[in-house]
C-alpha cells in the first residue's frame, strides 16, 4: 500500500515543469523546482512581459473578490485552480470585508496540496476547505464543496487561468455550464484567461507546452467571452485584465493586453 506522502511525492513530477509552480516562479515565489524556473526563464526570454501579465491577473483576482464580497454581498466562494498560496488569497480578501465568508479551494496540483494548510487559516466566523480535484470532474467538486458551502445560497465561482488548461476536445464551456447550473440565482462567475492575440506569447506557450507536464490552450477573446453564456455580465464586461475596474489610486503596469477577464451574475 502506497503511503499518502509517497503518493504526493510521485505526483510532483519534479523532472517536468508544472503550471502552478511555473506561475509561482513568475510571481517571484519560492515554491518551485529548477525545472520550473528554467521553463519560466524560457517563457520570459520569448515573451518578457509574461511576469507582468501574471501580476495583472493576480490583481484582477483581488479586485473581483473585493467587488463580490463588497458590492455584490456574496459570502461563499468556490475557487477552482487555486494555485500556490501567496499574498491576498481569496479567503483573506473576502474575510477582510466579511469575516463570515466561506471559501472552498480546488486544485489538483500536488504541490498545492502540500501547501493546502496555508490556505485553511480561516477567520473564526467563516470557514475554509481544500478539495484535491480536477476541474474536469465538476460533479465531484460540487459534492465536496457542499460539505462547506450551502449551495442553495449564492456562490462566487472563480476560475482564473484554469480554462486554458482544458483542451477544446474536453468541452470547457460545458464544464463552466455544469458548475454554474448547480448554483442558485445571485451566484457569480469571475473568469480570466490568456488570449491568442499576441504572436510572442503564442510562441512562448508553444515552447512551454513542448516540455511541460500539462499544456495550455490560448483562445480568442470571443471564445473566452462565450464561457459567460447565459449570465449577465457586470460592467465593464469582458475586457483586458488591466481594464476591469482598475484601482483609481494605483496605475497598472504597461504591458501587452494578452489576457481578458470578466465577472457575471446568474439571474
Amino acid at each position: 500500500m502506497t503511503h499518502p506522502r509517497e503518493e504526493v511525492r510521485a505526483r510532483l513530477q519534479t523532472d517536468r515543469p508544472h503550471s502552478a509552480r511555473v506561475w509561482n516562479y513568475l510571481l517571484g515565489g519560492k515554491d518551485n523546482y529548477p525545472v520550473d524556473s528554467e521553463a519560466g526563464e524560457v517563457i520570459l526570454k520569448t515573451f518578457p512581459e509574461f511576469a507582468a501579465v501574471a501580476r495583472l491577473q493576480r490583481r484582477f483576482l483581488a479586485r473581483a473578490v473585493r467587488f463580490l464580497a463588497g458590492e455584490a454581498g456574496v459570502r461563499q466562494f468556490l475557487d477552482i485552480g487555486t494555485g500556490l498560496p501567496t499574498a491576498d488569497n481569496t479567503h483573506e480578501l473576502a474575510q477582510r470585508i466579511a469575516p463570515e465568508s466561506r471559501i472552498v479551494y480546488v486544485d489538483n496540483d500536488p504541490l498545492v496540496l502540500v501547501h493546502a494548510q496555508a490556505l485553511l487559516t480561516s477567520s473564526t466566523e467563516g470557514a475554509c476547505a481544500y478539495v484535491d480535484a480536477d476541474v474536469r470532474d465538476p460533479e465531484r467538486i460540487l459534492a465536496e464543496a457542499a460539505k462547506t458551502l450551502d449551495l442553495s445560497r449564492p456562490v462566487a465561482l472563480t476560475m482564473l487561468g484554469i480554462m486554458g488548461q482544458i483542451s477544446d476536445a474536453e468541452r470547457p464551456a460545458d464544464l463552466v455550464s455544469t458548475l454554474m447550473s448547480a448554483l442558485p440565482p445571485g451566484s457569480h462567475l469571475a473568469l480570466s484567461d490568456g488570449t491568442n492575440t499576441n504572436e510572442a506569447l503564442s510562441t512562448a506557450v508553444g515552447v512551454y507546452n513542448g516540455q511541460s507536464a500539462n499544456t495550455y490552450h490560448l483562445r480568442s477573446p470571443q471564445e473566452i467571452a462565450s464561457f459567460f453564456a447565459g449570465l449577465d455580465l457586470v460592467e465593464p464586461g469582458v475586457v483586458s485584465t488591466a481594464a476591469w475596474r482598475p484601482d483609481a489610486d494605483r496605475a497598472e503596469e504597461d504591458t501587452a493586453d494578452v489576457s481578458v477577464c470578466g465577472v457575471a451574475v446568474k439571474k
